[in-house]
């Protein structure tokens, strides 16, 4: 682990695989941090140099108490690169870290090799829903919305079958600064590719949880129709595809990647 700055504001990063192999970021979700990514960097390690970091807002990087935007966490990104030398690079996504792909896509086009969006969406829903959620945070604290949150992402089967997988991600959601939390929901409160997705050129790959309650299969199913010549795949699991089914997943990616 190695920790970048920009302007005041820190940044977890991990590099992992050959430093001369073709780069790909992982972006994490709302509430996690880069550990969300261990089993699937695992296997993407042996072919790819392997990004990982702690968005804005999460983890072990800056969570200043504001409002973020998705082109916050876009430019965070930017940043990044830059700062390893990285002129681009393959980019996947899962939920918040899909919106920040497609923010990718649409304002820096160069800077992406290919894409993939996991479990996400191009519009988060109705403001209302956000806002309610952001009044709990500041009342209540993240740790109150920790269950709720665990209960939409896994499937029961999963959470019946493998309670040690689903334990270290209900921590991460519990340790997220509350500040980051509401920020970030903020951001996605505000997004709306849905009128600039026809735009992108950058070839594509959606994964859709066929149970996914968060980020429901519409979701994905719109993102891939307005996506020129996009790759569509669905894996039979809820939000945490990458958690759920790390291995069908890690190979969705290397496929779409090489």
């Amino acid at each position: 682990m190695s920790v970048l700055t920009f302007s005041g504001e820190r940044f977890r990063i991990s590099l992992e695989g050959p430093e001369t192999a073709p780069p790909v970021v992982l972006a994490h979700s709302l509430g996690t941090r880069l550990e969300l990514w261990d089993a699937v960097a695992a296997r993407l390690a042996r072919s790819f140099r392997v990004i990982r970091y702690d968005a804005r807002g999460h983890g072990e990087s800056a969570a200043p108490d504001a409002v973020y935007s998705i082109g916050d966490f876009g430019r965070d990104l930017l940043n990044i690169l830059d700062a390893l030398n990285i002129p681009s690079a393959h980019l996947c996504g899962l939920s918040l870290g899909g919106m920040v792909g497609q923010w990718m896509a649409v304002n820096a086009p160069q800077r992406l090799r290919r894409l993939v969006i996991a479990n996400s969406t191009a519009h988060a829903g109705p403001p209302r829903m956000w806002e309610a959620r952001i009044r709990h945070i500041r009342r209540e604290g993240v740790a109150s919305v920790a269950d709720a949150v665990v209960e939409s992402w896994f499937t029961p089967e999963f959470r019946a079958a493998h309670p040690a997988q689903v334990a270290p991600v209900r921590r991460m959601i519990v340790e997220t600064p509350a500040a980051g939390y509401m920020g970030t929901s903020c951001a996605m409160r505000d997004m709306d590719f849905r009128a600039d997705l026809a735009q992108v050129r950058v070839p594509a790959m959606v994964i859709i949880g066929s149970k996914d309650r968060s980020t429901p299969p519409a979701m994905g199913e719109l993102i891939a129709s307005r996506l020129p010549g996009a790759r569509r795949e669905v894996l039979d699991c809820g939000h945490m595809s990458a958690i759920e089914m790390p291995e069908a997943f890690a190979g969705l990616v290397e496929g779409f990647l090489k």
